[in-house]
C-alpha cells in the first residue's frame, strides 16, 4: 500500500508546496519500497552518471522509530544478513583492507585503487581511526563531548572529505556525507546524511550497518536506542536492475501485511573488546581454519546475540568453503527465526530452513 507523507500545512506569498515532515515507517523494508516506487514510477531525473544510467529523485527522506527493524523480509530482494553484519563489524573495527569483506562481497575489489584497500567507502577507518597526529578517533572524540554536553548540537561525524574530489579517476568517493549523533531525553538519536544512495543495492547495507553504529554509540554512552534519520541527496534505481526492482514491489503489493521477525537489542555489555572478540571468531571461519557446531558457539564467552552472528559466519564458511549442498541443520535451526528465513531465500543450501515464526 502507498504511504502518503505527512505535511504541515502553511500559507505565504513565498510557498510553492506544504512543507514535509520525515515520513516514518515500522521497518526499513517499508521506506525501502516507497523509494523504489517513487524513484521508478515518479523519478524527477534521467541521469548516466559514470555510464550508469538510472531514475534519480532529489532530495529525500525517512525516520525508523525503532532503528532495530533494519532488515527487509522480501524474497525477491534476496536480502544477505551475512555481510550486512560482516559489514557493520568491519566499520566498527575502523578497517579498510578488502581481504575481509571482498570474502563477503567480491565485487567491492572493483573500487580499489590498490587492490589491497577501499578509500572513501570504508566509512569505518574514517570513523574509529584517529587522524593523524590525533590520539583518539572522531567516534571517541565525538562520545566524550556528548557525556560532558549531553544535548549537545555538535556530535556530528563527518566522512566525506573534499580531498576525495582532488584524485583524477577517484573510484571509490563516499557517498556517506556523515552522522550526527543527537542524544535527548535519554534517547540517543542519529541523522545520516547521504550525497547518494543506490536504493536498490547500497540502501539496505547503509541503513543496517549504520544504526549498529547507533546502537553500538548509545550503548558507550548509556543511552536508550532512539529515532533513526536518514537523508539522500540523490537517490536513485540503476536501469540495470529494473527487473528485480519491479519483482521487488509486485511482491511488495501482493501482501495484506509485512512479514516481521523480532530481533534482539545488542547487549548493553558490548565494547570494542567485543567487536575485537567476534572479528577473531569470523577470521579463522573466514579463512577456514576451523568450523563451529551449536555447542562450540555456545562455548565462546559471547552474549546470545553475537553468538548468532558468529553461527552467520559459520553458514558461510560451509558455503564457500565445504561447498555444502545442504548447510547444517544443526546451525541452521540454532539461529533466529527471520535470519533463517533470509537466508532460506538466498542459498539453496538453506532452503530446508525458509520457514520462521513471523510476528
Amino acid at each position: 500500500m502507498k504511504r502518503k507523507c505527512p505535511s504541515i500545512e502553511l500559507t505565504g506569498p513565498d510557498l510553492e508546496e506544504p512543507l514535509l515532515t520525515t515520513p516514518s515507517f515500522r521497518s526499513v523494508e517499508g521506506a525501502y519500497l516507497e523509494l523504489l516506487r517513487l524513484a521508478t514510477e515518479e523519478h524527477e531525473h534521467r541521469i548516466a552518471a559514470r555510464g550508469n544510467n538510472a531514475r534519480e529523485v532529489i532530495g529525500v527522506g525517512f525516520r525508523l522509530p525503532d532503528p532495530r527493524q533494519r532488515l527487509p523480509y522480501l524474497a525477491q530482494r534476496k536480502a544477505n544478513p551475512i555481510f550486512q553484519f560482516a559489514e557493520a563489524l568491519w566499520y566498527l573495527a575502523g578497517r579498510r583492507d578488502l581481504e575481509m569483506i571482498a570474502y563477503y562481497a567480491p565485487s567491492m575489489r572493483s573500487s580499489s585503487s590498490d587492490g589491497v584497500h577501499l578509500g572513501g567507502s570504508a566509512y569505518g577507518h574514517t570513523l574509529f581511526t584517529p587522524a593523524s597526529g590525533d590520539t583518539a578517533s572522531p567516534f571517541e572524540r565525538v562520545l566524550d563531548l556528548l557525556r560532558m554536553e549531553t544535548d549537545s548540537k555538535r556530535g556530528y561525524l563527518p566522512v566525506f572529505s573534499a580531498s576525495e574530489l582532488a584524485v583524477p579517476d577517484n573510484p571509490d568517493v563516499a557517498c556517506l556525507a556523515g552522522l550526527h549523533l543527537l542524544p535527548r531525553g535519554g534517547r540517543l538519536h542519529m541523522v545520516c546524511n547521504m550525497r547518494a544512495n543506490d536504493l536498490d543495492c547500497g540502501l539496505l547495507s547503509d541503513v543496517f550497518s549504520f544504526t549498529v553504529i547507533q546502537e553500538y554509540a548509545a550503548i558507550q554512552l548509556g543511552l536508550e536506542l532512539g529515532t533513526y534519520t536518514h537523508f539522500i541527496g540523490s537517490a536513485h534505481v540503476n536501469d540495470c536492475n529494473s527487473d528485480r526492482v519491479k519483482r521487488v514491489l509486485a511482491e511488495g503489493d501482493s501482501r495484506s501485511t509485512p512479514l516481521r521477525f523480532p530481533f534482539p537489542a545488542m547487549p548493553p555489555s558490548t565494547t570494542g573488546a567485543t567487536i575485537a572478540q567476534v572479528l577473531e571468531h569470523e577470521e579463522v571461519l573466514r579463512t577456514n581454519q576451523t568450523r563451529y557446531d551449536t555447542e562450540d558457539v555456545q562455548g565462546l564467552g559471547l552474549e546470545p546475540y553475537w553468538q548468532q552472528v558468529v553461527l552467520l559466519f559459520e553458514v558461510y564458511r560451509q558455503i564457500q568453503h565445504d561447498k555444502a549442498e545442504q548447510v547444517s541443520p544443526d546451525v541452521l535451526g540454532a539461529l533466529l527465526p527471520g535470519l533463517r528465513w533470509l537466508l532460506g531465500h538466498r542459498w539453496p543450501a538453506c532452503a530446508s530452513f525458509v520457514n520462521g515464526d513471523a510476528l
